[in-house]
């Protein structure tokens, strides 16, 4: 069977969406031209190790980018402010690739305390927590390249949402009150912080599985982002296809929970619909 007959590309425009759609539902999506093995196959062995390390990242830089910001604006004017400021931002500046490269060349090679390549090894066989231990362990240079390239974002709408808190009449009449100050930090400005902190975190959800190419390719990682890398290189349109339609759909369901949770997380919106 040739390439043109096995996608439905000698039969009417019409009839191969409708066959298009019935594979895409049916999980038929094809072969791969260069790996010459089933493209749903390809992407279901890829798809959970980039899960696994961005949601690492995900958590991680968040609550690091966040406690940053709340620190950096509580401690605004001071000398401890200056340092957290331009810290994250020459960090967050740099390309995740070079900053890869970096740790790969210090951590990896000079220090030799972590693996440089893999998500396991390879000519091991360990088992139960020595296998869970040695997965994290090929984890931390990864994770930590993400995460030193992903703080910015949550660094600055913690700062910025902190900064807007604490100068709201609610915090003035807490402080009157006196409240606890560590209560008044948790419960009154950093809680309000976190709506837009929320929105952040759902809009990262959506680039899982496509936003670390350039850091899996780096590290030969053998997630979602490796696998589109070669299948661009190699020009694997069906694979190409499939891949960015798998980040596509991810992107839109989280955005949609995002809009759906929205009420859960900010009570000013419920009322401001029931009114």
């Amino acid at each position: 069977m040739g390439i043109l007959a096995a996608y439905h590309l000698d039969k009417p425009l019409g009839e191969q969406f409708l066959l298009y759609l019935k594979d895409l539902f049916t999980l038929n999506w094809g072969d791969s031209y260069s790996k010459r093995q089933p493209i749903f196959q390809l992407i279901g062995a890829g798809v959970g190790w980039t899960v696994l390390l961005a949601m690492a990242n995900l958590v991680i830089s968040s609550v690091v980018g966040t406690v940053l910001g709340a620190v950096s604006a509580m401690k605004r004017k001071s000398r401890h402010d200056l340092p957290i400021v331009l810290g994250t931002t020459m960090a967050s500046s740099l390309p995740s690739f070079w900053v890869a490269i970096f740790l790969i060349a210090i951590f990896g090679v000079r220090l030799g305390w972590f693996p440089i390549y893999g998500a396991y090894s390879m000519w091991e066989n360990y088992t139960g927590f020595a296998a869970i231990g040695d997965v994290l362990w090929h984890m931390v240079l990864p994770v930590a390249t993400m995460v030193i390239t992903s703080l910015m974002m949550f660094f600055t709408t913690s700062r910025f949402g902190v900064l807007n808190a604490i100068n709201q009449d609610y915090v003035r009449m807490a402080r009157m009150r006196g409240i606890p100050k560590s209560r008044i930090n948790i419960w009154y400005i950093m809680r309000n912080t976190m709506v837009p902190i929320f929105t952040i975190v759902m809009m990262d959800v959506g680039y899982l599985l496509s936003g670390s190419v350039l850091i899996e390719t780096v590290f030969s990682y053998p997630g979602l982002g490796t696998l589109m890398y070669s299948a661009v290189s190699a020009r694997d349109y069906p694979l190409i296809q499939y891949c960015f339609l798998l980040s596509s759909f991810v992107t839109i369901v989280a955005l949609f929970l995002a809009d759906t949770l929205y009420h859960k997380v900010d009570p000013l919106m419920e009322v401001a619909d029931a009114q």
